[in-house]
């Protein structure tokens, strides 16, 4: 195939990053994804032939190791999906500092570090970096400073890479979703569910409500994103560069300021955001 591209993508075994080890695998690429769990992991290895890599993307030694496998295997490296991410809710004043850290370190620290060692071999294919922030790297929300703040990093952190690089041909951008269901989003959702009083629904019940005033009014889906990141890595997307693309159903397009004219809205005191 005269466009297989060998990337890595990190969080793949799940949710955006497994959906995006899909497309590119059916389009016939090459995917080492990487992951702290095995089982999820190996689960979409044998579903897709991607190679699965269980490390921990904040560790130098296991990050360049992540890079060796995927060069020594396939003889190159085209492409990087940062992917993985935590969240720890909280605000300023109610955060643990090593809440902080860990997310801090996973969502920012792990790409940069990945970054650095795929660099001369991005360089050398005149390769693509995709970023899965958030929209709350453009907008935030309530108990949600270390996770915000970390989005926010991350998109700047890949824009230095496009305006650092563009010269030598490295393209980096970052899509920024809005809610999508995920693993992770599943979880916060089962926890909303119960706060809320929308237990008898469970999280299909939460996401409906947490979605209201989305023009879409629905969440999306991780395949949707996908398609986004397969795009940006694509020859196709090829002057397309330090672009921060929001898959959020509209979300970020919505003035609060007039959410009451269309909606009755009612603040749910004593729940955590």
């Amino acid at each position: 195939m005269a466009d297989q591209r060998v990337v890595i993508v990190t969080g793949g075994g799940t949710g955006i990053g497994a959906a995006t080890t899909r497309l590119l695998r059916a389009a016939g690429h090459h995917v080492v994804i990487s992951g702290r769990r095995p089982d999820p992991l190996h689960r979409v290895a044998d579903e897709t032939g991607a190679l699965a890599h269980p490390s921990d993307a904040a560790d130098p030694e296991a990050v360049a190791d992540l890079v060796d496998t995927a060069v020594s295997t396939y003889g190159r490296l085209d492409g990087l999906v940062l992917n993985a991410g935590i969240a720890r809710s909280g605000s300023v004043g109610d955060l643990s500092v090593e809440d902080w850290e860990a997310v801090m370190t996973t969502n920012v620290t792990g790409p940069f570090l990945l970054q650095r060692a795929a660099l001369p071999y991005l360089l050398a294919a005149r390769g693509a970096v995709v970023a899965v922030a958030s929209v709350s790297a453009l907008r935030n929300g309530k108990a949600n400073a270390a996770y915000a703040t970390s989005k926010a990093a991350l998109l700047q952190l890949c824009r230095s890479l496009a305006v650092d690089y563009a010269g030598d041909g490295l393209r980096a951008n970052v899509v920024c979703p809005s809610w999508v269901r995920t693993e992770m989003a599943d979880r916060r959702m089962a926890r909303f569910a119960e706060e809320a009083g929308l237990a008898d629904g469970g999280i299909d019940a939460a996401y409906e409500e947490a979605t209201r005033l989305l023009p879409a009014g629905r969440p999306g889906e991780p395949e949707e994103v996908a398609e986004a990141i397969g795009w940006l890595l694509s020859p196709a997307a090829s002057f397309v560069n330090g672009a921060v693309l929001t898959i959020d159903g509209g979300a970020t397009a919505v003035d609060i300021g007039g959410a009451g004219f269309t909606h009755l809205l009612t603040p749910r005191t004593g729940a955590e955001a």
